[in-house]
């Protein structure tokens, strides 16, 4: 195998696959490699380590044919470090050679044959719109579980609704729910579960206006957006039952601007340390924000808001606060309460679209 390319575009394609590349070794050592596939100028690179695997394809100066397996993090730092202009990459008797400017490099390879053979994108793509998808998944995503042992937890659920298509994500402390209208990817009820951390690679793939394909199939997904494809494994199970959670009535309402609140959040939090809660107490006289760590200090703040139902005092945990009001749309959003002890509901007036729940946390 023999080609060159343009050190940035090349970088570009090592780094986007490498993303997919096993990090934790185990039985297959051959997955710490990036795959590279060469036809005429076609080249393709493939990172995997067996749940999730990325593809990326390039044109490129192409003179030999070939596939090769080379240490992924090893190419990726050699072709990043040289100067920048034509690349020239060459494998042959086992070893790769890469040469650019005065710098020549030689790396060994690991056995292609021994790279697991990986599915390819099976059934009728579907488009999604990028732009509406990338905002959801952002606003979904931070609410999944990244504890392996509770596996539903860490997916996202998709689920088709008649609106349009429902994404909803939890890890049990806080709920995160965002509908895209007139998106029709699924069948009449059925929903899939795909791994959140599949998801999170896929919003820094998209592009503003990108489109993206999505492919079903019966163990997997595959989403492909521009020369690159990304392909997941589906978790499989049954998600909980989220709509259980979320309140029938709230009869407390604040109404608070959206960029206010979040930045107070941020300056009480720093006296919330040690995992204490940042306190919301909620009046018709506005809101007050205090945070308080024994032996550490007190922070308090006030922040105009329209309050509507009974002075109320509840805590939240700072983080998944803060990463509600982030990722809410808006100018202005709504906490509805209950009580101190059931879960809270953020909102967006101008976009109903969107929910955010929060279980409070208990305080003496």
């Amino acid at each position: 195998m023999k080609f060159r390319c343009e050190r940035e575009v090349l970088v570009d394609a090592l780094n986007t696959a490498g993303r997919a590349v096993s990090s934790r070794g185990g039985s297959l050592p051959v997955l710490a490699g990036l795959r590279l596939e060469l036809n005429g100028d076609q080249l393709v690179i493939t990172g995997s380590d067996l749940d999730l695997t990325v593809t990326v394809s390039l044109e490129v100066a192409g003179t030999t044919d070939g596939v090769s397996v080379v240490p992924a993090k090893l190419l990726s730092d050699v072709v990043r470090a040289v100067e920048p202009g034509a690349v020239q990459l060459e494998v042959d008797a086992g070893d790769a050679q890469i040469s650019a400017g005065r710098s020549q490099f030689s790396l060994r390879t690991i056995p292609a044959d021994e790279y697991p053979q990986l599915s390819d994108v099976v059934g009728e793509g579907v488009s999604i719109d990028g732009t509406a998808l990338v905002t959801a998944l952002r606003q979904v995503v931070p609410a999944a579980s990244s504890d392996d042992s509770r596996p539903i937890l860490t997916g996202v659920l998709m689920a088709a609704e008649q609106a349009g298509l429902r994404l909803v994500a939890t890890d049990s402390y806080r709920l995160s729910v965002r509908d895209l209208p007139g998106t029709t990817v699924l069948e009449d009820d059925k929903t899939i579960l795909v791994p959140s951390r599949a998801l999170n690679e896929l919003s820094r793939l998209i592009d503003d206006d990108a489109e993206v394909v999505l492919h079903l199939g019966e163990r997997d997904a595959s989403f492909v957006v521009g020369e690159v494809r990304l392909t997941t494994r589906l978790i499989e199970g049954d998600f909980p039952n989220y709509r259980g959670l979320i309140p029938d009535s709230n009869p407390n309402k604040l109404t608070v601007d959206r960029v206010a609140l979040l930045d107070a959040v941020k300056r009480v939090r720093l006296l919330a340390q040690e995992a204490t809660p940042v306190r919301l107490s909620m009046s018709g006289d506005g809101l007050e924000l205090v945070a308080m760590t024994q032996d550490v200090g007190q922070a308090e703040e006030s922040v105009d808001a329209d309050y509507e139902g009974t002075d109320l005092t509840v805590a939240f945990n700072a983080d998944y606060l803060s990463v509600g009001l982030d990722v809410a749309p808006g100018e202005t959003v709504t906490l509805e309460t209950v009580d101190a002890l059931k879960p809270a509901l953020l909102r967006s007036p101008e976009f109903p679209e969107f929910l955010y729940l929060l279980m409070p946390v208990r305080v003496s």
